[in-house]
């Protein structure tokens, strides 16, 4: 496997050499100070150039950066479905190279990319061969914070997690797991998430970042709600995802009430009340039920 100086070496001298390249800057995790750096970040790099017509007309151009184990051109793939592209301005190559290292190259005209580093903290300038790229303050990972919620958003996300409960307990009664599993992780773990990092946020004045899927949470909850959290991942049995609901649904409620508390806005008790006891109703229903007995209601 090629070391970073290789890696690095190799980008900025194929752009020195290559005069339709006018600049490169990098972002991603390998900018970002408060990433953990390890054998499998992406070198996520972007080139600066007058056009991008001849790029995507000379296709192997990018076997300079080594043998390829398989790729990926995000725009290409949009135009052979009939989607809107910009190619004019932007082409990217996504490749998993076969010494391990992966590069994501992005091909971008300077207009297109000085709008691209004014909004993301994390670029980095490594070459500016006209000296016409935007000064960028140190790399930092502000743009991505998590950001404070109005009140009507975190009343919605509330609303949506607890309605959603619905679905997700008679997908499982019905035994229609894959629909079930799809109500649980698209609809309902989303706003699991959402309140988690807004509890992270919270706790850090909003100057934090959770990452992607929320892959850095464990830095901000306490390791019993870490592996709650763990613990609302369940396999295809239809049990354990029982268990994972409500271990998800103990975890949101407990979450949100700390986060209605912090930023003094108002959690519907009697909704998530009223969730669980449908979802209490539903699980201990017979197979052959021929109606839906909720406690005293």
């Amino acid at each position: 496997m090629r070391s970073e100086k290789e890696m690095m070496d190799l980008i900025i001298g194929v752009a020195m050499k290559d005069e339709r390249i006018r600049g490169v800057y990098m972002n991603g995790s390998r900018t970002n100070p408060n990433a953990p750096h390890d054998i499998f970040q992406d070198y996520d790099i972007v080139y600066v150039v007058g056009e991008t017509a001849s790029f995507i007309g000379e296709e192997d151009w990018i076997d300079v950066f080594g043998k390829r184990l398989y790729m990926q051109q995000p725009d290409k793939m949009d135009a052979m479905r009939g989607m809107e592209t910009d190619r004019e301005r932007h082409y990217t190559y996504l490749m998993q190279l076969a010494d391990g290292n992966r590069l994501d190259l992005t091909v971008m005209t300077q207009e297109y990319a000085e709008g691209n580093i004014k909004e993301d903290r994390l670029c980095k300038v490594l070459l500016d061969k006209d000296g016409v790229l935007a000064e960028v303050p140190a790399p930092s990972d502000e743009s991505h914070w998590v950001k404070k919620p109005s009140a009507a958003e975190f009343l919605c996300c509330c609303n949506e997690f607890w309605w959603m409960q619905n679905s997700v307990g008679k997908g499982l009664w019905r035994r229609e797991m894959t629909y079930a599993m799809d109500i649980m992780n698209l609809y309902i773990r989303p706003q699991l998430m959402k309140m988690l990092s807004w509890y992270a946020g919270m706790k850090t004045d909003f100057t934090c970042s959770v990452g992607k899927s929320g892959k850095y949470l464990n830095r901000y909850l306490s390791g019993d709600e870490y592996e709650s959290l763990l613990g609302t991942y369940s396999g295809s049995d239809r049990e354990c995802a029982w268990k994972a609901v409500f271990v998800m649904c103990s975890l949101f409620d407990g979450t949100a009430r700390k986060v209605a508390d912090g930023l003094g806005y108002a959690y519907d008790s009697g909704e998530a009340e009223g969730s669980r006891l449908f979802l209490e109703c539903t699980r201990g229903l017979a197979e052959d039920a021929a109606d839906i007995r909720l406690g005293e209601a």
